[in-house]
């Protein structure tokens, strides 16, 4: 019996990387040479694409020949726009609106006298883009309930609370919540991006469906909206994180005949197209 494929009723390219994708492509189609700081997108099979149009990705402006760096869909922080044009680079710019948006609102918080609360990664480029060039004393950076418990937010006159906009934020409300107890001056943005949020539920819908025995969310390893449809779908069915069609252990879907395919806000059109077209030939 052939395999039948759900796909989530939302997935895949956020408007945020596609735009930064399309910014990129235009830019070497006009014959741009630059170089990424960082992956353009957590992906890595458009990190390849976009080596093969002449776009290098590198870690350090330091390591800049070229006339032009690009900043990420998520972001640098303010001070590397300073050192970049210091350098005499041109800078070509794909930071997602989203990002942009916590960038202005935190600040805003901040001149009004709030303490700054991101929940993420640390090690995240979109959370050190928020705090690189704040004073320390300014923010704390959480990503458990434990974390949270361990300050005293009671110091603060009040408190904003900042999503990274790629989490699950249904994940972090027990986070939220401990601080909301000790200080009553604490708000939330809501900065979990739409596409996100779209994704996360369709991804849930997808994996609650009856039919569906198995779900594949394709998308880059350090892609962590990737990882967070990857937590979503594994609390209901089998759930497997894939780059690729390369990925699939076909004894995965030993008695399965109805596989659903999500994918992350980094992963391209094509790439789910050839994780199907695989499922579909086996």
């Amino acid at each position: 019996m052939p395999l039948t494929i759900k796909r989530a009723t939302k997935y895949g390219f956020c408007s945020g990387v596609r735009i930064a994708d399309l910014k990129v492509k235009r830019f070497t189609a006009k014959g741009g040479r630059g170089a990424i700081l960082g992956q353009v997108v957590h992906n890595e099979r458009v990190v390849e694409e976009m080596e093969k149009l002449g776009v290098r990705t590198v870690h350090a402006l330091e390591e800049v020949s070229e006339p032009v760096i690009v900043f990420s869909a998520h972001g640098v922080p303010p001070s590397t726009h300073e050192a970049a044009r210091d350098m005499g680079l041109e800078i070509l710019d794909t930071t997602c609106k989203f990002v942009y948006d916590i960038h202005r609102e935190s600040r805003k918080a901040l001149a009004e006298g709030a303490h700054l609360v991101f929940i993420g990664d640390p090690s995240h480029r979109e959370v050190i883009g928020y705090t690189h060039d704040l004073d320390p004393s300014a923010y704390h950076i959480l990503h458990s309930a434990e974390q949270a418990e361990a300050v005293d937010w009671r110091a603060y006159r009040a408190i904003r609370v900042f999503y990274q906009t790629t989490l699950n934020a249904d994940q972090y409300n027990g986070v939220v919540n401990v601080i909301e107890a000790a200080n009553p001056r604490t708000s939330r943005a809501d900065t979990v991006c739409y596409a996100t949020k779209e994704n996360q539920e369709a991804a849930r819908a997808l994996a609650r469906d009856p039919e569906v025995q198995m779900v594949l969310v394709i998308g880059g390893k350090h892609s962590a909206n990737t990882r967070h449809l990857h937590e979503i779908c594994s609390q209901f069915k089998p759930s497997y994180l894939i780059q690729g069609d390369s990925d699939i252990d076909v004894a995965w879907l030993q008695g399965v005949s109805v596989v659903g395919i999500t994918a992350g806000a980094s992963t391209p059109d094509y790439v789910v197209d050839e994780v199907e077209r695989f499922l579909k030939a086996l």
